[in-house]
């Protein structure tokens, strides 16, 4: 690709920041070809009010579109100025986004090579912090008679497009723009151009395959990032490239940080059951140790969550998905402390003979009379204490505050995600799901860091 093909600089004003639900004001284009730069805007009606602050920050007002043409109206010739030419914006995201949606809408195909500005300065000033416009007309002494108006910040970002020409060789800011378009590496049977829409911030994304089967369920701080990675290297693992042949479709759901991207991921694996998330699909069975005085001895025993109230009872120990998961904690637990299988119910000895550990040197001899109860049953509480489940420290539910956003939680269990009063409401009166492990081991950890606040007494 040269640098001299035909190009085109794009802004957009809108009617918010949310390309599906709000609606274009003013399309600004400046086309730089072999034949000279010539420049394009129009006003759009938006076909809903424009905001007040957003009249107040870009100076287009309801009273100056309301004669003006909608978008359906210039949909072709916004198409014929942007036909085979580089689409460079400013956050390209959010340009491209608004014009595929409108394209959408009508039923029209919209999918340029799109090449994003902030992404360029990024790659070519690294030194430098902050990438948005005003910092770029600030470091590079662009101007400007209308800030926040579509031609004028088109001019802009043709403005700085200038002064890389100026300060990098053309092979260097060649080699730039061609990484940055060719960065996308997603399957072939997912529109190429998605990778201007996943969102850079945290959240969990969803893969399916032929009908809206599941197939894998992820979660990251930077979900285009994650969603990328899986592909940039499908032809070296076989789970890549299993899900690259499979994949049709992609969702994504933002949070507001990493705790709810990690709760939100917990709770759709185990309702959708993806074929490729093994780790935390649902498992029906969940049982924990218990310890319990047997004649002389302290001894676990294995109870079941039918029995059992997690997050209330405190003589709980590990948390288990089968009876033999247990077990082989409990041995290998065993071999550490060098406590007896006997003892412990791991292994049925006739009459004084010593457990099997015992013979080995692994047991102190508790089974034998060797070692007095007292002292294995300390031995045995130092070693299971690492195990122990936290029993709810509050006296109802509570929120987690992350953001603009509010993680509702009762005795371990992840209720929702409120936005407002009112959903907290809505999820407190709908009561608590399951206890569910991986969700017990996410809140334990996040509850030692987190902002909290007291929302019910049981």
């Amino acid at each position: 690709m040269s640098i001299k093909q035909p190009m085109a600089f794009v802004d957009l004003e809108t009617t918010g920041a949310s390309a599906t639900k709000d609606r274009i004001t003013e399309i600004g284009i400046v086309l730089v070809d072999e034949h000279g730069v010539r420049e394009w805007s129009q006003l759009i009606h938006p076909q809903t009010r424009i905001p007040v602050f957003i009249e107040q920050m870009t100076g287009i007002t309801n009273a100056m579109v309301e004669q003006a043409p909608r978008f359906a109206e210039v949909a072709d010739e916004v198409e014929a100025l942007l036909q085979g030419r580089l689409f460079i914006a400013h956050n390209a995201r959010f340009d491209y986004g608004f014009l595929k949606n409108e394209f959408n809408r009508l039923g029209m195909a919209f999918r340029p090579t799109v090449l994003c500005t902030v992404k360029l300065s990024r790659a070519l000033y690294p030194q430098y912090r902050h990438h948005n416009l005003d910092s770029l007309m600030e470091r590079h002494s662009l101007t400007t008679r209308e800030r926040h108006r579509a031609l004028a910040d088109a001019q802009l970002i043709h403005q700085f497009w200038h002064v890389l020409a100026e300060n990098f060789s053309e092979s260097t800011l060649n080699e730039t723009v061609q990484q940055l378009i060719n960065r996308s590496s997603l399957p072939s049977n997912i529109d190429p151009l998605l990778v201007h829409e996943l969102p850079e911030g945290p959240g969990v994304y969803l893969f399916y395959g032929e009908n809206d089967l599941p197939l894998y369920i992820g979660k990251s701080v930077n979900i285009k990032s994650r969603v990328l990675a899986h592909f940039s290297s499908d032809h070296r693992h076989h789970k890549e490239m299993s899900l690259s042949q499979q994949l049709r479709r992609i969702e994504w759901i933002e949070t507001a940080g990493e705790l709810g991207a990690l709760l939100t991921e917990a709770k759709l694996i185990k309702r959708l059951l993806p074929t490729h998330n093994q780790r935390l699909r649902r498992k029906k069975a969940l049982c924990a140790w218990q310890l319990q005085q047997h004649d002389d001895h302290l001894r676990p025993v294995l109870a079941w969550a039918n029995e059992l109230d997690f997050g209330v009872q405190d003589n709980l120990y590990g948390l288990y998905h089968s009876q033999r998961d247990a077990q082989k904690a409990l041995r290998n637990m065993a071999d550490q402390y060098q406590l007896c299988l006997s003892v412990l119910g791991l292994e049925k000895t006739a009459g004084n003979r010593p457990c099997f550990a015992h013979q080995l040197k692994k047991c102190q001899g508790a089974c034998v009379g060797k070692e007095q109860p007292l002292a294995h049953a300390t031995r045995l509480l130092m070693a299971m204490t690492k195990l122990k489940l936290v029993t709810w420290p509050y006296p109802g539910a509570i929120g987690i505050r992350e953001g603009d956003e509010l993680h509702v939680v009762d005795q371990w269990c992840y209720l929702g995600t409120a936005k407002n009063e009112a959903d907290v409401h809505t999820l407190l009166a709908d009561g608590r799901p399951a206890f569910d492990r991986d969700t017990y081991l996410i809140l334990n950890k996040a509850l030692k860091k987190s902002r909290v606040v007291l929302l019910k007494a049981n």
